[in-house]
Order: structure tokens, then sequence, then C-alpha cells
């Protein structure tokens, strides 16, 4: 992923206003992330802990999404897995929901996903992030593969988001 600026990121927001783009915690360290090894960037509000955030590139323009979290329950402490990079963690899956785009995210209307909580999935996938022992499930699929994969369902999401 090439890197991208804290106004980049503000303006490529498809799923809330100008205004809430503009007002939302983007990450101070955006020179020292891993650009590299990413295929979307992910944050966490650390003023608001139910929200937070994605970047990506998707059909050659930078797309953002805003995204909520429930508060920690007790069901969640079990074993779950993460529906764009496949990684199964304890306690460490949440269900993101964002608000569609246009008029209908306008009207309440949503999606949601489960995902890895600390939006760390391509770490994971590419073996750089730590998930604790038994995470990753044996697979035949090489680290591309799996990119490829956690591209391609991160790309379905944003595509509900966006229809």
């Amino acid at each position: 992923m090439k890197p991208l600026t804290e106004q980049e990121i503000r303006t490529a927001f498809v799923n809330c206003t100008k205004g809430e783009a503009k007002r939302l915690a983007v990450p101070r360290d955006l020179a020292e992330q891993p650009w590299d090894d990413l295929d979307f960037l992910g944050w966490r509000d650390p003023q608001a802990p139910g929200r937070a955030y994605l970047a990506t590139e998707s059909d050659g323009r930078t797309v953002a999404l805003a995204l909520r979290l429930p508060g920690t329950a007790s069901w969640q402490l079990r074993r779950s897995m993460c529906s764009i990079c496949m990684t199964t963690h304890t306690g460490g899956v949440s269900l993101m929901v964002a608000a569609k785009a246009g008029r209908a995210g306008q009207q309440g209307n949503s999606v949601g996903a489960y995902m890895c909580s600390d939006l760390a999935c391509p770490l994971y996938v590419r073996g750089k992030g730590v998930e604790g022992v038994g995470a990753r499930l044996p697979e035949s699929l090489t680290v591309e593969e799996k990119i490829r994969r956690a591209v391609a369902n991160l790309a379905a999401f944003i595509a509900k988001v966006t229809a």
C-alpha cells in the first residue's frame, strides 16, 4: 500500500460527513507505519473505544470507512475468526459495523463484519502479528494467496458499504 497522508485519509471517508471526517482521530505516526506490509491501514480511536477506522486502496482510489464496535461482552471472550484475514483470536475479534454510504447510511442502514479488534489483519496474514498460540489454522495457501484472499474479503465488505 502506498503511504497515506492525514489529508488523503480524511477526504477518503465514504460513510460519514465531511465534518465527522475532519474531527475523527487519525494516527499521528503515519510516517512510521509499515506501509509495505499493509493492505489497509486500520486503527482504533483512543478517545472513543467504540470507534475504529480503516483506509485502503480500492479501484485505484483511497477509500476510508468509519466503523463502530460494541462494548466487550462475555460472549466475545470465546475464540472467533476474523472474516477478513481468517485469523482466530480469543476475545480479539469484534463485530465492526459501518454505516452504508450515501442516502442508505443516512437512513440508518449499516453492514457488519467480524474483524480483528486491533485491525492488524495485514500483519497477521504475513505472520508478523502476534495473535497467540494456535491462532492461525494450518493452511496450504502461500502468503501471497492469503494476502489476495484478505484483500478480496475486504473489497467485498467495502462493496457492501458503498452499494
